[in-house]
């Protein structure tokens, strides 16, 4: 009997190589090469969408809006940006029990109400999800399920049921007839992903795809999933904390970077309608090394308090950040050296974001140097003062996208002061919001201290 021929499959970006080595030879990432079973074609597996076309202008073709179908979960749908489309196709990844299968079962007790829903659970059998619908009190009378994990069973099913809304829990249980490697390889993952997205563009289905993640926190099997994908949502947050975070990082049909706040309860997610006051702590009186910015998630503007803690450094000095950019950190510190005289190289400097939430945007860079200088100096900064502005190199305050409504949103929580960048100046004046416009990163600390 002829021996099985092996292939080695990245788990990033799914090239492959006949044999074993350290770097992949498609994305360059080390480590990722895995070995499986080389897979025999058989036959074409895959049709066109849709038959040959003429060549046609673009502006020939009429353009229509979709129709979107809500969930009646209001964060999830401003997550994906307004809705579920037809024939889209969501992933959505997280850490386990970080409640991925628990927004989705509600989601489907809400729709199933309106319209045709199918829940495919290929990790749980049907009484466990019973039990657990039975927990959250959901109505469950419309709402059709099938413990399957054969791609084959579960395609002739959505074809024959032709539900409006269909969710597979997850992707990597799944496995086909066609190929001979075992559930969740490269392999099995990519020709799932592609069946399903292939059904769901003919038929007009919506498929939600449940993926695992990595270590990193990055979803399972090949990186080309996230590319065949219209959505691609992420949970994020602490299981030990009651607060989760859904963000869209990947979103044909609408925003990037939306962000869905919920509440872990005994009856499931709840979305949380004021997300800023997560992030803020509510301290009794004034404290040093506290500074409050607000950051733009997709269109919501949220504030989020910068904490930092500047000690003597006992040996090498050292630099943590949580939720902020470590290398940034360093940057910013040397900013402070050059362009304002405050001297941080003898002392430990650790910055938090409160609330689990990740700032990747450059805006929070005034914030985290004046939440320094404060816990440097040990002197709060002034009550109900918020900041935002990105540092450049050159000590240069640079302006921050949609300044108006970070504004806004500070005057509507109560926010008296407003530290910003000299280009987001308003120019009609906003109620109850005092703004200083600065333009280097030594005016900014001068203000600061004429108002202290």
């Amino acid at each position: 009997m002829a021996k099985a021929k092996s292939i080695y499959s990245c788990t990033e970006c799914g090239a492959t190589s006949p044999k074993w080595q350290g770097q992949c030879p498609g994305c360059g990432e080390w480590n990722t090469l895995v070995e499986s079973v080389a897979e025999k074609a058989s036959g074409h597996r895959f049709e066109s969408l849709a038959p040959v076309a003429r060549l046609r202008n673009l502006s020939e073709i009429e353009a229509r809006e979709t129709e979107r179908i809500p969930t009646g979960i209001a964060e999830f749908d401003r997550a994906l940006g307004g809705g579920l489309v037809p024939g889209g196709v969501v992933l959505i990844g997280g850490d386990p029990g970080i409640g991925k299968s628990t927004l989705l079962l509600q989601a489907l007790s809400v729709l199933s109400s309106a319209c045709k829903v199918l829940y495919v659970s290929g990790e749980e059998s049907g009484e466990q999800v019973a039990l657990r619908a039975r927990r959250l009190g959901l109505d469950t009378r419309a709402l059709q399920l099938m413990a399957e994990i054969n791609l084959e069973r579960i395609l002739a099913t959505l074809q024959g049921e032709a539900p409006q809304v269909a969710v597979i829990d997850s992707i990597q249980t799944l496995w086909s007839d066609q190929l001979s490697s075992a559930p969740g390889s490269v392999a099995q993952v990519r020709e799932c992903a592609a069946q399903l997205t292939r059904l769901a563009k003919q038929s007009g289905i919506t498929i939600v795809l449940v993926g695992h993640v990595t270590k990193d926190g990055a979803l399972a099997g090949p990186r080309v999933l996230e590319h065949i994908v219209d959505t691609v949502l992420y949970f994020e947050g602490d299981t030990h904390s009651s607060f989760r975070l859904v963000r869209a990082v990947k979103n044909r049909f609408g925003a990037v970077n939306e962000l869905g706040v919920f509440a872990m309860t005994d009856k499931g997610l709840k979305g949380v309608n004021n997300p800023s006051a997560l992030f803020l702590s509510q301290h009794g009186q004034d404290v040093a090394g506290s500074c409050v910015m607000v950051t733009q998630e997709g269109t919501r503007p949220l504030l989020v308090e910068i904490q930092a803690l500047v000690d003597a450094a006992h040996g090498n000095p050292r630099r943590l950040t949580v939720g902020l950019d470590a290398q940034r950190l360093a940057m910013l510190l040397a900013v402070l050296h050059r362009h304002a005289g405050i001297v941080c190289f003898d002392q430990d400097v650790f910055v938090n974001a409160v609330g689990g939430v990740r700032i990747g945007e450059p805006a929070a860079d005034l914030a985290v140097l004046l939440s320094i200088m404060s816990s440097l100096k040990n002197k709060p900064l002034p009550s109900k003062l918020i900041v935002f502005g990105e540092v450049g190199l050159a000590g240069e305050v640079r302006p921050a996208p949609r300044g108006q409504e970070r504004l806004k949103e500070a005057a509507k929580l109560g926010f008296t002061r407003a530290l910003i960048p000299e280009a987001n100046r308003p120019k009609q004046a906003i109620a109850g919001m005092e703004v200083i416009a600065v333009r280097r990163v030594e005016e900014a600390v001068a203000r600061i201290r004429e108002i202290e």
